[in-house]
């Protein structure tokens, strides 16, 4: 049942009739006040939210970059805030809660906040390091007690004129493709949470309340190439995102875009080797890396990927963001050129930037470095490259930490962890002495650093 109060109802139907005038004019609407004594101007929704927009930094984070050596080089870069907990909206313990990032931001002079979503029941079904508080069934708290009050708080006409872009629901409905039913990467979690329906009704009410807010442009995860590139899991994955898009009363008019590679490393362009390559007669698509996957980077990904996702339903104009936050694979260890031609596994391996052991190894990768820093329109079909993931937040823990947060350990945090089908069995890479997934990883920090790619 909803908890949903008469003057909830009254601001969702000021913010709808907002929305809507937004749409029917094509220019400035008034985003009228609770109270009616007064008006606050908010432009009406752009192409690109990025474009143009002074973007926030979080003062949080941003002091721990710079409390570390070297760190103040990229302190004042925008990074996403994480709304990864109930607790979070309001602000847990001495942390931020969403209105005073609001706040700082108009304190800042900024034009464009970026919101991490990131709450649903069962969260994070094929990794453990991730899960999150609410249970496979507490979709209607999720709604009442964390979309609800987030909506009502990015409605307030103080922050109509901040561009607020939202990330929604990282790690979640990819995985109802290819962690589902009789594939050896399933898991008893994913198969629960595609027989509720509550990824897809959660994304879908998300969406649909956050997206009735004029200034707020809603970006679904999308996922990496080392997830969904493959031949059985682009269309179909394509073809969920659209049933959450229309699940719970939506449209596809609530999504604005979609990101790739949120908290992950997939190389943004490898440019020692491409898709089209052979060696000795035989496809880059047949080496080891690539298993015959679509695309070698998350550049060719997220451009091929948009225009599968406009095929399935989705609006022409949508744009991409890709997380570049850890990418950079850097530092002594980057290829000078292709690798040798002794045949098609020397010449990938030899050139590919991403030096992961396998692709399919998402925590604390020992060895990357920070990526692309935030830019504007780099290419075409993206937004922007954003750091979505804060440089130096722990993916998982090394091993088990209680905590308060419903977060739980995942081998693959591990470093000694030889894998499971989603990794092909191999080493999980992850750095030692690692703390629970959001927490400050200093070591990390310092990787990334020295690891950039631009280098710093």
């Amino acid at each position: 049942m909803s908890r949903t109060s008469p003057r909830r109802t009254r601001d969702r139907v000021l913010v709808a009739a907002v929305a809507t005038l937004l749409v029917t004019t094509g220019g400035t609407a008034l985003a009228v006040s609770d109270s009616g004594a007064g008006a606050t101007r908010a432009a009406a929704r752009v192409d690109n939210p990025y474009a143009g927009a002074k973007p926030y930094v979080n003062p949080e984070w941003s002091a721990k970059a710079a409390a570390e050596p070297g760190g103040k080089a990229v302190s004042g870069q925008p990074t996403g805030v994480w709304l990864d907990r109930i607790a979070a909206i309001e602000g847990a313990g001495a942390s931020m809660g969403l209105r005073d990032h609001l706040d700082a931001a108009l304190q800042q002079g900024a034009g464009v906040v970026q919101l991490v979503i990131y709450n649903l029941p069962g969260r994070d079904c094929a990794a453990l390091a991730s899960n999150g508080e609410l249970g496979p069934t507490e979709i209607d708290r999720y709604k009442s007690d964390y979309i609800d009050p987030i909506a009502e708080i990015l409605a307030d006409t103080k922050y109509a004129n901040l561009r607020i872009v939202t990330t929604v629901e990282i790690d979640s409905l990819p995985n109802l493709v290819t962690n589902t039913g009789s594939r050896p990467t399933a898991t008893p979690a994913c198969d629960v949470m595609k027989a509720n329906g509550n990824y897809v009704k959660g994304v879908g009410y998300a969406l649909r309340e956050l997206g009735a807010v004029p200034n707020v442009y809603n970006y679904v995860d999308a996922g990496h190439h080392g997830w969904i590139g493959w031949d059985d899991n682009f269309a179909a994955s394509a073809q969920v995102m659209y049933q959450a898009a229309t699940a719970e009363g939506g449209s596809v008019d609530n999504v604005h875009g979609f990101i790739t590679n949120t908290a992950n490393y997939s190389a943004l362009k490898e440019n020692n080797f491409k898709i089209g390559d052979s060696v000795n007669g035989r496809s880059v698509r047949e080496s080891k890396w690539v298993d015959w996957n679509r695309s070698v980077d998350e550049l060719s990904f997220a451009q091929s990927f948009r225009g599968q996702l406009v095929s399935t339903g989705f609006r022409s104009t949508i744009g991409m963001l890709i997380d570049t936050s850890r990418n950079g694979w850097g530092g002594a260890a980057q290829p000078a050129g292709p690798g040798p031609t002794t045949d098609v596994n020397t010449y990938v391996d030899g050139g590919r930037y991403d030096r992961r052991i396998h692709i399919g190894n998402w925590c604390n990768q020992s060895g990357a470095g920070l990526g692309e820093r935030p830019k504007v329109a780099p290419e075409s079909g993206i937004d922007a490259y954003v750091w979505m993931k804060p440089p130096g937040e722990s993916d998982g823990s090394s091993k088990e930490i209680p905590n308060d947060e419903g977060k739980g350990f995942d081998r693959m945090c591990d470093p000694a962890y030889e894998g499971n089908p989603r990794n092909g069995h191999n080493l999980s890479g992850a750095l030692p002495d690692s703390p629970v997934s959001g927490k400050w990883f200093s070591a990390q920090f310092q990787q990334l650093l020295k690891n950039a790619y631009p280098a710093l």
